[in-house]
């Protein structure tokens, strides 16, 4: 099994760069655990609610919780590839690569494009004004994002057409599947 993710920050492309590849395996977004905890306590899919489950989660459960949650989907898989989306942490990080190899591929964007994104979304969850994106960012950096972007294997910069993005992607990923 292969096992490898996608990670940066909210806006900078990770969604678009997965529609590029889903077809090359199987996707588990880690975002989906917390939005299930909020199913379970009958919360919204809010920025502010999914926040702070994924920051109670971490506190309660460690902070490697999520990514724990994942292995328990994945190694219930019978798949090839597996790609994860979201991996916000070095102690997530960490914990796949007791299993697998685990190459990371950041997605990095500047800054006004990638808040330009998020605010032409407009998914739920999305924040809706520049003090919200701050906090998010924030949020996502203490559980140790920058760091995990630091560590990629591999960087992606997305300054770019959807195209060039989703282009990009696939050979990068299609390498890595090849040489992994």
């Amino acid at each position: 099994m292969k096992v490898l993710a996608i990670t940066g920050l909210a806006g900078s492309g990770k969604t678009t760069a997965i529609d590029a590849i889903k077809d090359m395996g199987l996707v588990i977004i880690m975002g989906d655990i917390v939005r299930e905890e909020a199913k379970k306590r009958n919360l919204k899919y809010t920025a502010n609610n999914l926040g702070k489950i994924a920051k109670e989660l971490r506190k309660k459960e460690g902070p490697d919780i999520i990514a724990q949650k994942c292995i328990d989907l994945i190694k219930n898989q019978n798949q090839e590839v597996i790609i994860i989306d979201g991996i916000r942490s070095i102690f997530e990080v960490n914990a796949f690569r007791k299993y697998w190899k685990f190459p990371i591929i950041s997605i990095v964007a500047d800054e006004k494009l990638r808040l330009k994104r998020l605010f032409e979304r407009s998914r739920s969850d999305d924040p809706k004004s520049i003090e919200e994106i701050k906090e998010r960012d924030n949020r996502e950096v203490k559980f140790g994002l920058k760091e995990v972007l630091k560590v990629a294997d591999y960087r992606i910069l997305n300054n770019s057409t959807i195209a060039d993005l989703k282009k990009n992607t696939k050979e990068l990923v299609q390498n890595i599947i090849n040489n992994y």
